[in-house]
C-alpha cells in the first residue's frame, strides 16, 4: 500500500497529528518527516527490528550509521561517550539548526544504529515538527534522510513518493523545506576535529567557533 500521508502545520504542528506519528515510531515503525533542511525518515533508535526498516527502506549499507535527531544539548549529551569540549562548543553554539556533529557513543545506542562503528551522528534540528515528535514519543528519533541511498534528497513528501514508494507506512507533508543543502558535518575525536561535509553552515563558521 502507497504511504498515508498527513498534512502537518511546520510553524504550529497539529498535537494528534504529532501523537499519531509518535504512536507509528513507538510501534517500531518508520515515518517520513520534514526537518529544517530536507525529508528525514524517523523511527526508534533503540529497536533493532526498526533500525533494520530504516536500513532497508533506504537500501543503505548496514555499516553506514544512522543520525540520530535529538531536541536539548542535555539530552544529546546522554548518548555520548566522554564528552568533547568541541562538542559543547559546536551543540551551544549553531544548535538547533543544520549542523550534524559524530561522536564516540555510548553503549546506550545498539551498535547497529551506529552502522557498528560506535560513532553516533547527533543533531538538533530547527524544526517544531521534529520537536515536538521527539517530545511525544519520549526518546530521540533517526534523522536519515528519506530517500534512496544514492539519490537525492527529498523536500517535499511527493518526491518521498517517487523514491520509496510503499516503503513507508506514514509522510507527514509540510510542503517543501525548500532547502539546497543538507546539514553540515563535523567529526570530532577528543581533542582533533575535521569537517566530513560542508552543508547550510559554512566552514569558516566551524573553524572559528573551535579556534577561539
Amino acid at each position: 500500500m502507497p504511504a498515508e500521508i498527513q498534512r502537518i502545520s511546520e510553524g504550529f504542528p497539529e498535537q494528534h497529528i504529532i501523537d499519531y506519528a509518535a504512536g507509528f515510531i513507538k510501534r517500531g515503525r518508520v515515518v517520513g518527516v520534514p526537518t529544517d533542511t530536507f525529508y528525514a525518515l524517523s523511527a526508534d533508535p533503540f529497536n533493532l527490528s526498526a533500525i533494520e526498516a530504516v536500513f532497508q527502506c533506504k537500501g543503505r549499507p548496514e555499516t553506514k550509521a544512522l543520525p540520530i535527531l535529538v531536541d536539548s544539548v542535555e539530552k544529546a549529551v546522554t548518548l555520548v561517550r566522554d564528552v568533547p569540549d568541541g562538542f559543547l562548543t559546536l551543540a551551544h553554539k549553531f544548535w538547533p539548526g543544520a549542523l550534524t556533529i559524530v561522536v564516540e557513543a555510548t553503549h546506550r545506542l545498539p551498535l547497529k544504529v551506529t552502522g557498528n562503528t560506535g560513532r553516533v551522528a547527533l543533531r538538533w534540528a530547527n524544526s517544531r515538527i521534529v520537536t515536538a515528535l521527539i517530545d511525544s514519543v519520549g526518546a530521540p528519533i533517526t534523522g536519515t534522510s528519506a530517500n534512496l541511498s544514492g539519490f537525492p534528497s527529498c523536500t517535499n513528501a511527493s518526491q518521498i513518493v517517487k523514491q520509496l514508494g510503499d516503503r513507508l507506512p506514514l509522510i507527514l507533508d509540510a510542503g517543501d523545506t525548500g532547502a539546497v543543502l543538507a546539514s553540515t558535518i563535523v567529526r570530532i575525536d577528543g581533542d582533533r576535529w575535521s569537517i566530513v561535509r560542508e552543508g547550510a553552515i559554512p566552514d569558516e563558521q566551524i573553524h572559528k567557533a573551535l579556534e577561539t
